[in-house]
């Protein structure tokens, strides 16, 4: 059994109505399922990615409206980066969200501080891809090249990674199948811990192929974790747990998916409730922020 790269990544927004503008406007991704957090159906789970809602390019959201923003410190990821097709989607990306430049990659913040990078695709992936008016195809993002988390001892993880099948040592780390992510260590800016909140990421989800996880809870509890059971979240199937410098990992299948409920030319337009939650629909629609058309 091997981790096929990253499935999707999940982070906190307290303004889903401004995340929508910025991920399905600014940033040109499909919102491609509207649902509740399966944890607490009182509040919002978006999911945003390519045209088909692949593993790959599934950027989530829990919205807690109102929350107060928080801060990537020790033991959180503090960065998440797409890939583009070229050093010109750079300069196009420049233009249209600002940020800061440096060779091969440009980093910018969301409008709740979630720092985002975009690096130059090494051509190995299949692009992930989806359509947007004011995008050129060739400039749009591609899906996720990784994520670069703040660790003090990088070192702490280093047998437990290699034991999920990541390849690499010290602080770089790479998880490789049909779809690749990058897991790479910083040293945290200062010994404050994060504060979890708006505009931090939640958890990182790795691939792997549906109907393994039976295999992946025993194998990553030898790794030292200390895994959940498997959890049916309908569109995939998941086990939890957290790597030995903080950072919680989510195991999520490839599969059923999005299209197991909706027709692929209508994902997202509709608050869909996976089956064991439509009998909460009256109460939990009236709580939810109305939001724009994610595609005008």
């Amino acid at each position: 059994m091997k981790l096929e790269g990253l499935h999707h990544i999940t982070a906190i927004t307290g303004d889903a109505p401004r995340n929508v503008e910025f991920y399905a406007g600014t940033l040109g991704l499909r919102m491609v399922k509207k649902t509740v957090n399966q944890d607490d159906p009182t509040v919002y789970h978006l999911f945003y990615a390519d045209e088909n809602g692949s593993a790959g390019a599934d950027i989530t959201f829990f919205e807690y409206p109102g929350a107060i923003p928080g801060r990537a410190g020790d033991g959180m990821v503090h960065r998440v980066a797409f890939r583009v097709g070229s050093e010109a989607s750079l300069d196009f990306w420049q233009e249209r969200v600002g940020g800061e430049r440096t060779d091969g990659s440009l980093v910018f913040d969301d409008p709740e501080g979630l720092e985002l990078e975009l690096v130059v695709d090494d051509g190995v992936d299949a692009p992930l891809v989806a359509r947007h008016p004011e995008i050129p195809e060739e400039h749009a993002l591609r899906g996720f090249a990784g994520v670069r988390a703040y660790a003090s001892s990088p070192a702490r993880s280093a047998d437990f990674l290699a034991g999920l099948t990541f390849d690499g040592s010290g602080a770089e780390w790479e998880s490789r199948g049909d779809r690749h992510g990058f897991y790479v260590y910083d040293e945290p800016p200062d010994d404050r811990r994060g504060i979890p909140g708006a505009g931090t990421v939640h958890h990182v989800a790795w691939s792997v192929p549906l109907d393994e996880h039976a295999g992946w809870v025993e194998k990553a509890a030898a790794a030292g974790a200390r895994p959940t059971p498997v959890i049916d979240r309908f569109w995939f199937r998941s086990i939890y747990f957290r790597e030995p410098n903080g950072i919680l990992f989510e195991i999520a299948s490839l599969g059923p998916g999005f299209t197991t409920d909706e027709d692929l030319e209508h994902l997202g337009e509709k608050l869909i409730l996976p089956p064991a939650f439509e009998h909460l629909r009256a109460q939990v629609e009236p709580q939810l922020t109305p939001l724009p058309a994610p595609r005008r």
